[in-house]
């Protein structure tokens, strides 16, 4: 059984694995730098990371979010809740381009809410329910499936608006394995993802992104989904699940950003790139262009499902927080990637986002 822990290290011990990681020029090979932060109208919080991205030519094919808007224009809705007392539904909107928490306070008042749908904010329609059971594991719901998040367990601020995100644990996941417009069999894309770093386990998998169609392991290559997990000390990492293997491997994070933002950049071909950044301030941090792994990753041979909190077969026994993601046509260059986390940084992520 996967072994699940608290991501923060307390006392001496964090803060010396902290700035031994900050401190490094590069691990295991890899080196990393700074992206450049981006200045001016980029940062601004009334448009949003879709807008962003479509004005590089990279525009999003699914965009997710239980917090915010991601697109300047957007009037629909972010998410349904589920009322346990008795099965009604409840699509919660945006006031002011943040979610209408008071909507669902009053909802679920005096009985208890789970969230069933996440809706795609781009014109695709790309919504997530629950998963179904996979190749890897059987869900603990009815029928095998996957459970949903309690919708209340992960209050936070976004721009000063109380809003909620979604708390996962072992059996809780979304997936949508019919999509429209997601790359498939080698074509380029960009997917990021705004969660915790001090909210993962060591299991398998908190991933964002594309999978296979079928819910099985398929091999190498068919899936490019961003992950954020932890192995020794449980110091946060982020790569890039592409079936088989995460990458880079071994690449560990500075530990306690409460707000994390995680980012990959995927030819399709030959290259990949992973960005990650303090979600509440700064710029991000890439490894750069690393060549596509060896053995059936180059070209990669994507299927276009979207998960979320579990991997590609349907591995659901880590745990994360999710506030905002999207996935693009296209790979994003590092300036485009700057300047979504300089809008993420705008929105002012609250603290006590821990479940």
């Amino acid at each position: 059984m996967p072994r699940f822990e608290r991501s923060w290290l307390p006392g001496a011990l964090g803060l010396i694995s902290m700035l031994w990681v900050q401190s490094c020029a590069s691990i295991r090979g890899i080196e990393f730098s700074t992206v450049p932060c981006a200045a001016g109208g980029a940062a601004r919080a009334d448009g949003g990371p879709c807008d962003i991205f479509a004005a590089a030519k990279t525009p999003c094919v699914a965009a997710f979010s239980t917090a915010r808007r991601l697109y300047g224009g957007y009037g629909g809705p972010l998410y349904q809740v589920t009322r346990a007392s008795d099965a009604t539904k409840l699509s919660i909107g945006v006031v002011d381009g943040y979610a209408d928490a008071a909507a669902q306070d009053g909802f679920c008042a005096n009985t208890s809410c789970t969230i069933t749908r996440i809706f795609d904010q781009s014109p695709n329609h790309n919504d997530l329910t629950v998963a179904p059971p996979g190749g890897a594991a059987i869900g603990p719901g009815p029928l095998g499936q996957d459970l949903p998040a309690i919708a209340d367990s992960l209050p936070t601020t976004a721009g000063g608006h109380k809003v909620y995100g979604i708390s996962t644990s072992a059996g809780i996941g979304y997936r949508n394995d019919a999509t429209t417009g997601v790359a498939v069999n080698g074509e380029p894309e960009g997917v990021y993802m705004v969660n915790s770093g001090a909210h993962i386990g060591t299991g398998c998998c908190f991933d964002f992104g594309n999978a296979e169609t079928n819910r099985s392991d398929n091999g190498p290559g068919h899936m490019d989904a961003i992950s954020v997990f932890c192995q020794s000390f449980c110091l946060p990492q982020v790569g890039i699940d592409m079936e088989n293997g995460i990458y880079p491997t071994y690449f560990p994070l500075a530990a306690g950003m409460e707000f994390l933002t995680a980012m990959g950049a995927n030819d399709g071909q030959h290259n990949y790139a992973v960005y990650w950044g303090n979600a509440q301030s700064g710029c991000l941090t890439t490894t750069g262009r690393l060549a596509l792994p060896a053995n059936g990753y180059a070209p990669m041979h994507q299927e276009g499902a979207i998960i979320l909190g579990i991997g590609g077969d349907n591995s659901n026994h880590n745990m994360g927080s999710f506030f905002e993601g999207a996935m693009t046509a296209g790979a994003p260059p590092s300036e485009t990637m700057a300047a979504v986390q300089a809008n993420v940084v705008a929105v002012g992520y609250g603290a006590g986002a821990n479940p």
